[in-house]
């Protein structure tokens, strides 16, 4: 194995492989097989590692996750580097199909990823009941210890496999997200959104109650005809801002989405810390969406499909991924998404940790 390790202040490489738009599943999945032989991924690899392979599985009905074809030719590739790797997240915080690992499984196997299909398990890192995680000191600004999902922590090789997206909370959801909020437990997500606090605009409701059916706190009531948020009970997952349909529930961001994005990015360097130089990262930005693959519902495309990315560096990878789709979109794509949420805080924070760094090298691969 070669060791490889991201300094601060240096380049880091990005590989990139462009993809037609609306690429076959065939396509994609030759392409990050070239991107993984290109940056020799197996390199990080020894013999018997178990390897995580990070990613999201996709809410019940969204249609815009990374799809399971992708990476058959990925895990061939590996397995003949005799390691074995599993697919994996960690449970969420909001009601919906994944937020107990029977529930998840289920969904994972909805959406392909069972293991007659992938020839590896999937499981889920924080186990049943999300009380699986282990307390990993740091010293971040808000947290002097992150609780992350043991079987991602424990794994000898982390792969995050990321599908980057616009969200409603950090303006970009990418490999730093995948990473902090994807590889915590539900206890640890809930610390992340402590300080999110949502208001319904009555005038704008139309008490479709969707926004009760996926709060996991039971926060959320009809008062009046129109929905209302008790404030005491809330906890700031922030979920019912990306269900509600309509623009009905606001968030005052001054201040809380850098809180959350700073708070991610903590969860991010606690998951990877100790294991910086077994981590590789792809990204594909296909199908992107203003909203993340939490949002149970099909979403339409918001740009054209651009490539996949590979990289050992996660901070590097979401910023070839903003600086591409802002050259594509021909302006500051994530900002034009969500104005209100400056997804640098989540880039500057995790760089400032160690994460990774901002600075990269592009390299182009061809077919």
């Amino acid at each position: 194995m070669q060791e490889v390790i991201v300094l601060p202040n240096m380049k880091s490489n990005v590989w990139f492989i462009p993809v037609e738009n609306n690429p076959s599943r065939e396509e994609v999945a030759n392409k990050t097989l070239k991107l993984y032989q290109v940056a020799e991924i197996s390199r990080i690899l020894d013999e018997g590692d178990l390897v995580a392979m990070k990613m999201h599985f996709g809410e019940k009905n969204n249609t815009g996750h990374i799809k399971p074809e992708y990476l058959h030719p990925l895990i061939k590739a590996m397995k003949a580097e005799r390691v074995k790797p599993y697919l994996t997240d960690a449970n969420t915080l909001y009601r919906g199909e994944r937020s107990n690992s029977v529930d998840h499984l289920m969904q994972a196997y909805a959406h392909g990823f069972g293991p007659e299909a992938m020839g590896i398990p999937v499981i889920i890192a924080d186990g049943i009941r999300s009380k699986s995680y282990e307390e990993v000191q740091i010293e971040g600004t808000h947290f002097q210890s992150v609780k992350i999902a043991n079987d991602i922590l424990h794994s000898d090789v982390l792969l995050v496999l990321s599908h980057p997206t616009g969200h409603g909370a950090t303006g970009l959801g990418a490999a730093i997200k995948n990473l902090g909020m994807g590889s915590g437990s539900r206890s640890g997500k809930q610390n992340q959104h402590s300080d999110v606090k949502p208001r319904v605009v009555r005038k704008t409701c139309r008490a479709c109650g969707l926004c009760i059916q996926w709060c996991p706190v039971d926060a959320i009531s009809m008062v009046d005809g129109k929905a209302h948020i008790d404030e005491e009970t809330c906890y700031g997952c922030a979920e019912c801002t990306a269900t509600c349909r309509f623009g009905a529930i606001s968030v005052n961001w001054e201040g809380t989405s850098q809180a959350l994005q700073e708070k991610m990015a903590e969860y991010a360097w606690g998951a990877v810390k100790d294991k910086l130089s077994k981590v590789a990262c792809f990204s594909f930005l296909i199908h992107v969406t203003k909203d993340c693959d939490c949002v149970g519902r099909a979403q339409s495309a918001v740009i054209r499909d651009i490539g996949i990315l590979a990289s050992y560096d996660p901070v590097a990878i979401d910023q070839a991924t903003v600086d591409l789709l802002g050259q594509a979109a021909q302006k500051d794509f994530f900002h034009n998404l969500w104005p209100e949420n400056d997804y640098n805080a989540q880039l500057s924070h995790a760089e400032k940790l160690g994460l990774g760094s901002r600075q990269y090298q592009l390299i182009t691969v061809g077919d």
